[in-house]
């Protein structure tokens, strides 16, 4: 294990927002109960599609796309608090 420096926008939470020294922009550090989580949400999705369940998985995937929504938020959020530009063109 190596001890690194970063930089740490929110507070800790399940998504905090850092920057680790030399890169130019801020991540996502997800928690690993969180990551299951949204694995398993994506599972949840493949598994109505695959029962033909349309509407399920539909409604899934709505569930999925929120919570990647709020995390997406959080770091814009972040990022504009501290005056850095995205680093992708928010098309949504």
């Amino acid at each position: 294990m190596e001890r690194v420096e970063a930089e740490l926008f929110t507070d800790g939470g399940n998504n905090a927002v850092v920057r680790l020294l030399g890169r130019r922009f801020p991540g996502v550090l997800i928690q690993g109960d969180s990551l299951f989580n949204l694995r398993s949400n994506v599972a949840e999705v493949v598994e109505a599609f695959d029962r033909g369940d349309v509407a399920g998985a539909r409604e899934a995937a709505g569930l999925l796309m929120a919570d990647l929504d709020a995390v997406l938020a959080r770091y814009s959020a972040a990022l504009e608090a501290h005056e850095i530009p995205l680093p992708y063109r928010p098309e949504l």
